[in-house]
């Protein structure tokens, strides 16, 4: 049986080999962006979720300060190999960062008091859908990518540049570009110890 969205959700792959060589347009890259960021899945319809585009120079700025920022807490001895990897990052075409606004969680906390707790947790649900919606769509469409965590060591700097209002908690920065090298063969764990079936 053939199934388009099953073989892009078999293909995707975490790309850190990638170029700044253009596959779509910066208005195509958008486009995709807003139509995951519009149909990702929410609770509660709460449409939390926020993205910030990064392309050309501001892409290359994020970096440029993220590695900035690591150099004065990593050892020295380390940083070379840190300096790579941050250096592979910028050599994308872009990123996007990923946010949850805290307004939204907060005011359904405070709206539906006995599911409070589970709030946060929706939150974060929803916004791993939507990274990985647009993971998948770029991968897709001839880019590589992959998923970073340099929050919150660089979340002033980022809410500085891009205006982020105080609300908006960052999640997560996905570059992006076209792939120079193919991802490491992936292994799997036995199936039968992940997914029990019951008749």
């Amino acid at each position: 049986m053939e199934n388009k969205f099953m073989d892009a959700v078999k293909k995707r792959r975490s790309f850190y080999s990638i170029s700044k060589e253009k596959v779509l347009s910066d208005e195509e890259i958008v486009g995709l962006i807003q139509d995951a960021v519009k149909y990702a899945p929410t609770a509660f319809n709460s449409q939390s979720a926020r993205a910030v585009v990064l392309l050309g120079k501001e892409h290359d700025k994020l970096w440029e300060e993220t590695l900035q920022i690591l150099r004065d807490i990593v050892p020295e001895k380390n940083f070379a190999s840190t300096q790579e990897k941050i250096n592979s990052f910028r050599d994308g075409y872009g990123t996007i960062l990923y946010f949850e606004d805290q307004r939204i969680v907060t005011g359904l906390q405070e709206q539906f008091p006995l599911y409070k707790d589970n709030f946060p947790v929706w939150s974060l649900e929803s916004s791993g859908m939507l990274q990985f919606i647009i993971w998948t769509a770029l991968e897709s469409n001839g880019y590589g990518a992959s998923l970073q965590h340099y929050n919150p060591l660089i979340d002033e700097k980022v809410a500085a540049n891009w205006n982020i209002p105080k609300e908006w908690k960052l999640l997560g920065q996905m570059p992006f570009g076209k792939p120079t090298t193919s991802p490491d063969e992936k292994t799997f764990l036995p199936l039968e110890d992940r997914v029990k079936i019951y008749r």
